[in-house]
């Protein structure tokens, strides 16, 4: 396989919001450059999305685990199949799955049987990136910053691509140092479950709720307290952590009023993160820009308050002020390390996950 091709991959992605399963018709070429040639975000039903939250939950059995990961599959190959249908079939699929359990440098989980994608798509199917790295020492995750480097590291400025999911996440990307990145911690997750709790809500849509409380300082400094942020980098995290029993002690000490709570969450997803920057990166150099993406990027309450945040003379841009899709980006950067797995090139950054070495994520279904 010394002679690369340009390839057409989908890419199928679901994070921790477990919002949907974005899924990119993706065209790949040699020097690495990803085209998402169109893409869809394709819901899960609403009693798979409620089965997939029951698995985070203590009294989940390995049977319903063991179904949910053939239920899954089902769902990812849908996706697929939904653009195959539009633009035929892809050279391969490239399957991130659905993580349900992540343990940094020990193990991690992700769901969406690979065979029943293959099966029903008649696709090769290459999937479960993150183990490999873990089998080399690293936390694997996270595994976008080695797309970042290969599309930013170009423009020869010091940036940092700011992903804002359910968790939020970092790539810095420096002149004169190697990329790192760690996530900063939660993102939208909290968010939305206090959505769903006190507003029957799954996210707060464009930040206007959070827009009509008040930050509660109190509450968000003793937040801001726990030991998650003063984790040196390479760090990860998920649900595991910041989970419903956490958020549900943190809201012993909240606020009584709801809209206050949503205000002040908010507040901590985009104080933790400029927090996370004093800390670990404007040690080593400083930050020209920040390029926003996820979510995250689509509430202005949000966006408002890191910019708040931030030093003054740090410009915040979207993925979309450099013609990558701000909706499809995590899509986008599986499918070039999909691409990478069919080429045997190393895809994962030690720098960032923590691995001893390079090495070639991936699994390959025929």
């Amino acid at each position: 396989m010394d002679e690369k091709e340009t390839k057409y991959i989908i890419s199928l992605m679901s994070g921790t919001s477990t919002d949907s399963i974005d899924t990119g018709y993706c065209k790949v070429t040699p020097d690495l450059r990803v085209e998402v040639i169109d893409g869809i975000n394709y819901p899960y039903p609403e009693n798979v999305k409620e089965q997939i939250f029951n698995l985070y939950k203590p009294d989940s059995t390995i049977q319903d685990l063991c179904r949910m990961n053939f239920v899954i599959g089902e769902c990812f190959a849908a996706a697929a199949n939904k653009l195959i249908k539009k633009h035929g079939k892809p050279d391969f699929i490239s399957s991130h799955g659905q993580t349900v359990y992540h343990i940094p440098s020990n193990s991690t989980l992700q769901i969406g049987e690979s065979s029943v994608i293959s099966a029903r798509t008649e696709c090769m199917t290459i999937s479960n990136f993150r183990e490999k790295d873990i089998a080399v020492g690293g936390q694997g995750a996270p595994l976008v910053c080695f797309a970042d480097e290969k599309w930013f590291k170009p423009l020869k400025k010091n940036i940092i691509v700011q992903n804002i999911g359910g968790i939020s996440n970092s790539t810095v990307i420096l002149n004169e140092f190697d990329t790192f990145g760690f996530d900063n911690g939660p993102g939208n997750m909290l968010i939305d479950y206090c959505m769903r709790k006190y507003f029957d809500k799954e996210y707060d849509k464009d930040g206007l709720t959070a827009l009509e409380g008040n930050i509660c300082d109190n509450w968000l400094n003793l937040l801001l307290e726990d030991e998650y942020y003063l984790i040196e980098p390479p760090k990860t995290t998920g649900r595991e952590y910041f989970s419903e029993k956490y958020i549900e002690n943190a809201l012993k000490s909240a606020p009584k009023d709801p809209k206050d709570i949503i205000s002040t969450l908010t507040a901590l997803t985009a104080k933790s993160i400029a927090v996370s920057y004093e800390r670990y990166v404007y040690t080593q150099s400083a930050i020209d820009e920040v390029i926003l993406g996820g979510g995250g990027a689509y509430n202005p309450t949000l966006t408002k308050m890191l910019k708040y945040y931030l030093p003054k003379h740090v410009e915040l841009k979207t993925h979309e002020d450099y013609g990558i899709s701000n909706n499809f980006k995590e899509a986008a950067a599986f499918a070039l390390l999909g691409y990478c797995t069919f080429y045997n090139i190393p895809n994962n950054l030690p720098s960032c996950t923590g691995a001893k070495y390079r090495t070639v994520l991936g699994k390959i279904t025929y």
